[in-house]
């Protein structure tokens, strides 16, 4: 058996710093497919989201050496992703563009993953609703909602991911589902209760991109320790 399939995550990026050129390689292959889906659903573009887990891996590669083990290595790896697809949407909010109805950038499937296999229209129509909705909620609450309902990490843990407490993290959640219910609401059958199970908004992950991780060397801003949260004024916060 290879060694590093056999080793913890922390053995991994120890070994990557110490200089091993496969041992970030079999990190990022044992948390891609969730890593991605994160960046997919935070971003709702396939080609955003392949950039920001590009930009997220990359500076997680470089910056492995001042990872303090104050974290798991996985939490720190979420946190990058969830912040290089934050700075994405404050990106885009400031110089908007309009995206095609099925998130790529190019007709002729050009953009990253191609064009996704056609969905049932029915099926298809209702999650572009419910996508779209899920990317009119607040940064914070939209990021809270992927990672607690989406993806389904404990609370606690998101707390860690999202440098803040389990109370705002259950603020966010409650808020944004509350936001959801209303832009949604055409949604349910008339007399119905909502639904207990939690729906992925955007459908099963889809091949997943490669990244390719670059050369090691410093990167500011990035760190195990921290959270590069920049308040948007249009966010609401506890």
């Amino acid at each position: 058996m290879d060694g590093r399939a056999a080793a913890t995550d922390l053995e991994l990026l120890r070994a990557h710093v110490d200089g091993d050129g496969q041992a970030f390689a079999e990190l990022f292959h044992r948390h891609r497919d969730r890593l991605w889906a994160v960046a997919l659903r935070t971003l709702g573009d396939r080609e955003e989201a392949a950039d920001a887990l590009q930009d997220a891996l990359l500076s997680a590669h470089r910056a492995a050496a001042r990872f303090r083990g104050d974290s798991a290595v996985t939490t720190w790896m979420h946190r990058i992703v969830v912040n290089a697809c934050l700075d994405r949407i404050r990106r885009r909010q400031a110089h908007p563009t309009v995206p095609l109805p099925d998130g790529n950038r190019a007709g002729d499937g050009s953009g990253i993953g191609g064009i996704e296999p056609v969905a049932p229209a029915p099926d298809h129509e209702t999650a572009l609703v419910v996508r779209e909705a899920l990317a009119a909620l607040p940064l914070e609450q939209r990021a809270a909602l992927v990672l607690v309902d989406v993806q389904g990490y404990p609370v606690a843990e998101v707390a860690r991911i999202l440098g803040v407490a389990e109370g705002t993290v259950k603020s966010r959640c409650a808020r944004g589902r509350a936001r959801l219910a209303v832009l949604l609401g055409h949604l349910r059958p008339a007399g119905t209760s909502p639904p207990s199970a939690r729906p992925d908004p955007t459908g099963p992950t889809r091949e997943v991109p490669g990244v390719t991780p670059g050369n090691p060397g410093p990167v500011e801003g990035v760190g195990s320790g921290s959270v590069r949260y920049r308040r948007d004024a249009n966010q609401e916060d506890t």
